[in-house]
C-alpha cells in the first residue's frame, strides 16, 4: 500500500516535479516536458511570467522562454482545447481533432457553435478572407468602439470570430508575436507539424477517449478515478468500471493509497517508479514556485485530496474580498505544498515584488525551509530578469528576517 507521501512523491515524479533539474535546461526539453504532461495549459496574466512560461519553469529550471515560441512556431507544438486552451505535442494533435465531436459538450465549442449559427455571413466572410489574404492576428482590425474599455469582455467582433474559428477547428494558431495569436488555415498549420499530421489517423470516440483515460493517469502518476476525467475535459466522468479492462490489459495497475476509499491507479510506464515509492526511495527534493495553472494544482478537489492544501484563484474576486492576493504561486517544498506567494515582476526597474507570503498553518518557519524558499524565489526573479526581491508581509513574521539573511548571504 503506498503511504500518501509516496503517492504525492509518484506524482510529483511523474509530473517532473520530483527534483531539481540535473543540468542546464536543452531545447528539446520544452517540447518533451508538454508531452511530458500530455498539455500545457495557456492563461494570459502576466503579472509575473505567463503560465505556460511559468509551468516550463518549475519543470527546467533556467531556460529562454522563447524556446517555447519557437517549438510552436516550427510546427513540433500546437494550439488546440483540451483541458482548456492548450500546447500540445505536435504527435497528439490527431487525438485532438477529428470533427471535434469529442468537444461539443465544451463551453469553448458550445459558445462558438452558437456565435456562429448567430452571426454566420461574419464569420464565414473572415474566413474567406483569410483563404485569400493569409494569417492574421486579431490586432489587425482596428476597434470600432473607441469608448469600449479593453478586457476580454469587450473583445472586438473579429477577434472572437477568430477564437470561435479556433474552437471549432477551423483556424489554428502558427505562431505567436509578442504572444498575440496569429491564426492561419488548419490545413496550413497540419501540413508544418513536426511530426507531420496524418489526416487519415482518425480515432474514434471510443479510441480517443481510452487514449485520454491513459495519457490522463500516465501524467499524474497515481489517481483516483474520479480525477480523470477533469484532465482532458472528459465527459462523462470515468469510474471505476470503465478502468477494469485498462487494469486487466496490464496497461493500468491499481494500487491501494493509505486513507482513499477506491483504488490508485498508476500507469505501466511508471512501474519502475511505483516500486521505488513503495520501498521510500522516491525523495522529493525540489522547491519551487507553482503557477496557478499548473497540472499539478489545476483540480482543486484533487489537490487538497492529495496534498491538503486549499486553493483558490482571487485574481477575478474583488481585491477587498482577496484572502492572499491577486495571482497566488503554490509554494512546493520537498513533496509538500507549504505556502504561497502573491507576486509582481517589475521587469522596467528589475524588481521582483513579493507583495505577500503565506506559509500553511502547521508549517514552521525553520532555517532549511526558509533557505530554500528563498532560493526558490530567487531562482524565479533572475528568470524573469528582476533580480532585485522586495518583500512585502510575511506570516509567519519570523520568517521574513530568515529570507532576507538567506539572500544577503547568498548575495
Amino acid at each position: 500500500m503506498l503511504s500518501l507521501a509516496q503517492a504525492r512523491a509518484l506524482q510529483l515524479s511523474a509530473q517532473g516535479l520530483l527534483q531539481p533539474p540535473r543540468r542546464r535546461a536543452r531545447r528539446d526539453e520544452v517540447v518533451a516536458a508538454v508531452g511530458r504532461m500530455r498539455l500545457l495549459q495557456i492563461d494570459t496574466i502576466h503579472v509575473v511570467a505567463r503560465s505556460p512560461y511559468l509551468v516550463l519553469h518549475s519543470r527546467l529550471g533556467d531556460y529562454p522562454a522563447v524556446w517555447l515560441d519557437e517549438a510552436l512556431a516550427q510546427g513540433r507544438l500546437a494550439e488546440c482545447w483540451a483541458h482548456e486552451a492548450c500546447f500540445v505535442s505536435a504527435a497528439d494533435i490527431a487525438w485532438h481533432r477529428g470533427g471535434h465531436d469529442h468537444r461539443t459538450h465544451h463551453w469553448a465549442h458550445r459558445n462558438a457553435a452558437r456565435m456562429h449559427r448567430e452571426q454566420r455571413a461574419d464569420m464565414d466572410a473572415l474566413l474567406q478572407a483569410i483563404r485569400v489574404s493569409g494569417p492574421v492576428r486579431a490586432a489587425d482590425f482596428a476597434r470600432r468602439d473607441t469608448a469600449s474599455k479593453p478586457g476580454w469582455w469587450e473583445w472586438k467582433p473579429e477577434k472572437r470570430w477568430l477564437e470561435a474559428w479556433f474552437a471549432l477547428g477551423e483556424l489554428m494558431v502558427a505562431r505567436r508575436d509578442n504572444f498575440q495569436r496569429v491564426y492561419d488555415l488548419a490545413e496550413n498549420v497540419l501540413a508544418r507539424l513536426d511530426p507531420p499530421f496524418d489526416p487519415a489517423a482518425a480515432p474514434s470516440a471510443a479510441e480517443r477517449r481510452r487514449r485520454f483515460i491513459v495519457d490522463s493517469v500516465r501524467a499524474l502518476g497515481v489517481t483516483q478515478a474520479a480525477w480523470i476525467a477533469d484532465y482532458f475535459r472528459l465527459k462523462p466522468k470515468v469510474s471505476d468500471r470503465e478502468l477494469l479492462p485498462l487494469v486487466a490489459s496490464g496497461e493500468l495497475l491499481a494500487v491501494p493509497v493509505q486513507g482513499w476509499r477506491t483504488p490508485g491507479y498508476v500507469h505501466r510506464d511508471h512501474a519502475d517508479a511505483l516500486d521505488k515509492a513503495l520501498a521510500g526511495r522516491l525523495r522529493a527534493t525540489r522547491t519551487v514556485l507553482l503557477s496557478p495553472f499548473d497540472p499539478l494544482v489545476w483540480d482543486r478537489v484533487r489537490l487538497l485530496a492529495m496534498f491538503d492544501f486549499e486553493y483558490t484563484l482571487e485574481c477575478y474576486t474583488p481585491a477587498p474580498k482577496r484572502r492572499y492576493g491577486y495571482f497566488v504561486l503554490p509554494i512546493l517544498h520537498r513533496g509538500r505544498l507549504v505556502g504561497r506567494l502573491d507576486a509582481k515582476a517589475h521587469r522596467g526597474t528589475g524588481v521582483f515584488e513579493v507583495k505577500a507570503l503565506f506559509l500553511e498553518p502547521e508549517v514552521s518557519p525553520e532555517s532549511a525551509l526558509a533557505q530554500a524558499v528563498a532560493g526558490a524565489i530567487a531562482e524565479t526573479a533572475r528568470w524573469h530578469g528582476t533580480p532585485e526581491i522586495q518583500l512585502g508581509r510575511v506570516q509567519p513574521v519570523a520568517l521574513a528576517r530568515l529570507l532576507r539573511a538567506a539572500w544577503r548571504d547568498a548575495g
